[in-house]
């Protein structure tokens, strides 16, 4: 398998996206992970929403994924998605949309494996008593995009 790079100046500071001949399979801070050919049509395009995203004229991302994990985790990644722009929501609220509201603590395993940060919102994701948790990009990163976010919530 093939893996393109990208990267977009953000914000936040440089974020990779990596892409398969399929789908995004990471968008992220480190900007250590390598690629073996540069930019195809999908990271062009996950580089151009992400563009309209910091720009505030974008709340929601039409990409194909190609992530790899359990069942499980793309269970999570997938219920992400459907976590409202400008939206925050716990755990716990989490496990309950998925129909397993004992896996609190895997849920939040699975949310810090989540490989597209952003375009699946894991950032919207807090303590169920209102404080911020771990975000792989860093607090002050998760900190800046639910305000960017609240923000923006008339505007997109």
């Amino acid at each position: 398998m093939t893996l393109y790079q990208e990267c977009i100046d953000t914000p936040l500071g440089e974020l990779v996206i990596q892409a398969s001949d399929t789908g995004l399979c990471y968008v992220g801070f480190d900007i250590e992970r390598k690629a073996d050919a540069s930019a195809n049509a999908i990271t062009a395009q996950a580089k151009s929403q992400l563009a309209e995203y910091f720009q505030g004229v974008r709340s929601q991302f039409d990409l194909p994924l190609d992530t790899k994990g359990t069942e499980f985790q793309r269970q999570i990644w997938q219920a992400l998605g459907s976590i409202a722009y400008g939206e925050n929501v716990s755990y716990s609220d989490i496990a309950r949309l998925v129909d397993n509201p004992k896996a609190v603590r895997a849920v939040g395993a699975a949310n810090g494996r989540n490989p597209i940060s952003i375009i699946v919102p894991c950032h919207r994701v807090i303590g169920a008593n209102g404080t911020l948790t771990g975000y792989a990009g860093g607090l002050e990163r998760k900190r800046w995009l639910l305000a960017f976010e609240q923000g923006h919530t008339r505007v997109c």
